[in-house]
């Protein structure tokens, strides 16, 4: 199949799946005219990919669960490990947006938001140091 056929049954972009070959995740065959063909093989891939980078895998996580796809002599501790280390770096982002979360409410709750211009959002972003002082 062409790499529009094979866009629309893994439901990737034709450029992500370009981008794909040239990082080599996926190696198409070539037809007589040059052309892409995606054999079912090659489809089975994208969409595996297209599922691994959905549950927020990186290209490189990518890489090393398909390459432990497709070892049959694969240990399932390894992708279990791989997993685990996935499902801690989603529970600290969890736990660090719900610190931000909880900061920007706070800030929120302690400007009143009318036409003066005291803003204890402004102030408290001052002090964090991350604006340049007047000379």
């Amino acid at each position: 199949m062409n790499i529009g056929d094979a866009s629309r049954s893994s439901r990737l972009p034709a450029k992500t799946i370009r981008y794909y070959e040239e990082i080599g995740l996926i190696q198409p065959d070539r037809a007589g005219n040059g052309y892409r063909d995606y054999s079912q093989t090659h489809l089975h891939k994208l969409q595996f990919l297209q599922r691994s980078r959905g549950l927020g895998f990186s290209i490189d996580e990518c890489r090393q669960l398909l390459a432990l796809y497709e070892d049959k002599g694969r240990a399932s501790a390894d992708v279990k490990a791989m997993t685990q280390s996935k499902i801690t770096a989603i529970e600290t982002k969890i736990n660090e947006l719900e610190s931000l979360k909880q900061t920007l409410m706070h800030l929120a709750e302690n400007c009143r938001g009318n036409s003066r211009p005291e803003c204890p959002i402004l102030n408290d972003l001052a002090r964090g140091g991350s604006f340049p002082k007047d000379s």
